[in-house]
């Protein structure tokens, strides 16, 4: 049995709204799972019920073998990390730290040596007697962190724990992160919507949209294979490039022109995706436009070319002549094409 699994459930507010459709979801211990997905699309309600802070309108929640359905937050183990950090700025950070430990009243001794253990291994020893208004927000996070592992909890739930952090601090916190949850073995569930957040992190992503789960599977998979048109565009930054044609016989056209023959799909519209990095510029191919913007991206560039129908993303080398306002013709590599039934949205097998 899964460590931590959700069968069927469902979250509707009072005013109609659908926020949670239905999902199942089996994780493992010690996984580190990423729910991914745009604003408004089900994943921090789908925490805060695993968390026990909502209450599922349908379905059932196991942790542990147990059912947690009606279970209270306290009674579920879990540690909860939340994007606001939830400080309380009249304690100490020591005392922030202990507070979990003060309420499930632990010996003070014992207290006081699971807040040093902790403190340590989040690197905030030194900062025990401060405030967090005393505090960066890289480092208020680590004791919001360190809040919610002081009870060895079973799981740790964390929504979006690093939104409010400056681009060095978050890139820092996600190594931090990973590698302290390798190391404790804690199963986590983590929410964002940031992909290559997500990317980094997870041993499985779960693409979320509109209430519903899109895709789960380890990030390479998702990222090469989307199951559909919405985790294509979603995930990867840019995302993959999708134009649209038609399927007849095996030969795929667009704009009467024949872009790929031996196409194993059923013939009518049809929909072609293609990572940035599998398009190039070839003066043999057959798709052409005018590329209208260039940009430099340190490693590498990323041009955009408008072709007929779409405008199309390509990963260049920094060190390739600039292509802004060329008209150039464009060529990919047929073993990493994607294929999408545009009426139902499924990448076809």
């Amino acid at each position: 049995m899964s460590f931590l699994s959700l069968e069927r459930v469902e979250k509707r507010y009072p005013d109609g709204t659908h926020a949670v459709r239905g999902i199942d979801l089996s994780i493992e211990r010690g996984e580190f799972v990423v729910l991914l997905g745009p604003s408004g699309c089900g994943k921090t309600t789908t925490l805060r019920m695993i968390a026990g802070l909502e209450r599922h309108s349908a379905g059932t929640i196991h942790i542990d073998g147990r059912d947690v359905s009606g279970l209270a937050p306290s009674q579920r183990d879990i540690g909860f990390v939340f994007q606001f950090y939830a400080l309380y700025p009249h304690l100490s950070v020591r005392e922030n730290v202990a507070f979990p430990l003060m309420c499930a009243a632990v010996a003070k001794a014992d207290r006081e040596r699971r807040v040093r253990e902790v403190a340590a291994s989040v690197g905030i020893e030194a900062l025990l007697e401060r405030k967090p208004r005393e505090l960066s927000g890289g480092d208020q996070q680590r004791v919001s962190l360190a809040r919610a592992m002081v009870r060895e909890p079973a799981a740790w739930l964390m929504d979006e724990p690093l939104g409010t952090l400056d681009a060095g601090q978050r890139a820092g916190m996600v190594e931090f992160l990973r590698a302290r949850q390798r190391e404790a073995g804690v199963t986590t569930v983590y929410v964002t919507h940031d992909q290559e957040e997500a990317l980094r992190l997870a041993d499985r992503v779960v693409v979320m949209d509109q209430g519903r789960i899109e895709q789960c599977g380890p990030p390479a998979r998702v990222y090469a294979e989307p199951a559909t048109l919405f985790v294509a565009r979603f995930v990867g930054s840019p995302g993959m490039n999708l134009v649209a044609g038609d399927c007849a016989g095996g030969r795929f056209m667009v704009a009467g022109a024949r872009i790929a023959d031996d196409v194993r799909a059923p013939d009518g519209p049809l929909v072609l995706g293609l990572r940035p990095e599998h398009v190039r510029v070839d003066p043999r191919g057959v798709l052409r436009g005018r590329c209208r913007l260039d940009a430099f991206h340190g490693a590498c560039r990323y041009a955009w070319v408008d072709t007929p129908g779409t405008r199309i993303a390509l990963r260049v080398s920094a060190a390739a002549p600039a292509l802004a306002a060329a008209e150039v013709a464009l060529g990919f590599d047929a073993a990493h094409a994607c294929w999408f039934d545009p009426a139902s949205g499924r990448r076809v097998a």
